[in-house]
């Protein structure tokens, strides 16, 4: 997954636009903060999957670490 929980909202969306469905979909807010400081842990996980599924990129597209 190229879209990790150690990144904001904006800085998602200034690098894919096309990401912004997704937060509106899920109510969250464009801000600087870190998505694992901002959204709950259950909800995390389907949102990091819809974000990267929206990008095309998945756990069979990135190799551990880079």
């Amino acid at each position: 997954m190229v879209i990790q929980p150690n990144m904001s909202p904006l800085s998602i969306l200034e690098a894919w636009e096309n990401t912004r469905k997704v937060f509106e979909k899920h109510n969250v807010p464009i801000t600087t903060i870190l998505l694992q400081d901002s959204i709950h842990p259950e909800i995390l996980t389907e949102l990091l999957k819809e974000l990267n599924e929206s990008i095309g990129s998945s756990e069979t597209t990135c190799i551990e670490g880079g």
